[in-house]
């Protein structure tokens, strides 16, 4: 699991000096490919694009104002409040969690419909993670009119700090991962424990396409 657009998420029922491991598969489908453990404390970071103030419709699966859903692995979460700077940009969430549903299923039964990736805030590890794209904005840009210059993508390579596994710090040059619901990415050359760098070399949607 890694975090690319962080937003915080404390969990305010959740005990503050309390950390836990939890125990994850590999692979969903493969469970010959072992599993592994990852830590989970009070605060926690999402993607900032996994919450919605404003949910567009009730198919919305993902977290939002008076919605539950469940962390990977861990809990089933409800925000309960939303914090914004002075310019309206929200900067932290709040969430309750349903201590009995550790693992992530209600004790009850309850039906939860969304699902989510996390990080925790005090084991996460900083990475330097280059999101290559295409080269071009055209498919065949020689045989289109003027310098094949122009038709040069800006964003063929963005450069963010991402928030990883701690586990994934220990990552080798050149060894492969899914980061869940972003894509397929591959340990780079430069990569090392004090700073892991990490190359996309396949989009989860382009992967999609792909297998279609």
């Amino acid at each position: 699991m890694t975090v690319l657009d962080p937003l915080k998420v404390v969990i305010t029922t959740y005990p503050e000096a309390q950390t836990e491991e939890f125990e994850l598969p590999n692979h969903p489908n493969k469970p010959e490919m072992g599993t592994r453990t990852v830590p989970f404390a009070r605060e926690i970071y999402i993607e900032r694009d996994d919450f919605m103030e404003i949910p567009p419709n009730k198919k919305y699966k993902r977290l939002a104002p008076g919605v539950e859903v469940r962390l990977r692995g861990a809990y089933l979460a409800t925000c309960t409040d939303v914090i914004k700077d002075s310019d309206g940009n929200i900067t932290e969430l709040r969430c309750t969690h349903d201590p009995d549903s550790k693992g992530g299923s209600a004790p009850d039964g309850r039906k939860v419909k969304g699902t989510i990736h996390w990080v925790s805030a005090q084991h996460g590890v900083e990475a330097e993670v280059r999101l290559y794209d295409r080269l071009f904005t055209s498919e065949n840009p020689a045989a289109e009119e003027g310098d094949f210059k122009e038709y040069l993508n800006p964003d063929s390579l963005k450069i963010i700090t991402g928030i990883i596994e701690p586990g994934l710090a220990n990552a080798k040059a050149g060894e492969k991962f899914q980061f869940e619901r972003i894509g397929y990415f591959c340990a780079d050359l430069d990569t090392s424990e004090s700073k892991p760098v990490f190359n996309r070399t396949v989009g989860l949607r382009e992967a999609a396409s792909k297998q279609a």
